[in-house]
């Protein structure tokens, strides 16, 4: 069995973290797979999804992290919109296209007796890396 479900949400400007954990162990159990897995999937650019633990210091410390890879305030050839082919409003953010490039599209995490096997500490983190805007997660399970 194949199942796919979308989850929707507006993000923070900046770096930011949303824990989405809860809402893929609802759409796992609803999914009635009691052993498979679920594959979480970001379809923007400039967002990633990580799992690591979700306590507030450390996701500061990885806002850190990031920026300092890629700082908004630094020049990128990405956002002279002039020797670009697009639209002339086009948001500058080669900064987070590089932030982005640290970072998995899709996590895959075992389904067994029909709940995430996640660690104790882990939990699934979007991270939005551009500015705040509406954003689409897919969470596909496989299993019987």
């Amino acid at each position: 069995m194949i199942t796919t479900e979308r989850i929707k949400m507006k993000t923070a400007s900046g770096v930011s973290f949303q824990d989405v954990t809860a809402r893929v162990a609802e759409i796992v159990a609803q999914s009635g797979v009691s052993s498979g897995s679920a594959v979480v999937f970001t379809r923007h650019t400039t967002t990633g999804i990580v799992i690591n633990e979700a306590e507030e210091r450390l996701l500061q410390d990885m806002t850190s992290f990031l920026e300092r890879l890629a700082p908004r305030s630094k020049q990128y050839l990405h956002d002279d919109v002039e020797l670009r082919d697009c639209p002339a409003d086009e948001p500058k953010n080669g900064h987070s296209h590089l932030k982005a490039l640290c970072l998995p599209k899709s996590e895959t995490i075992p389904i067994i007796d029909g709940a995430l096997a996640l660690g104790r500490w882990q939990a699934v983190l979007f991270v939005e890396l551009d500015d705040s805007r509406e954003r689409e997660l897919l969470v596909q399970i496989r299993g019987e």
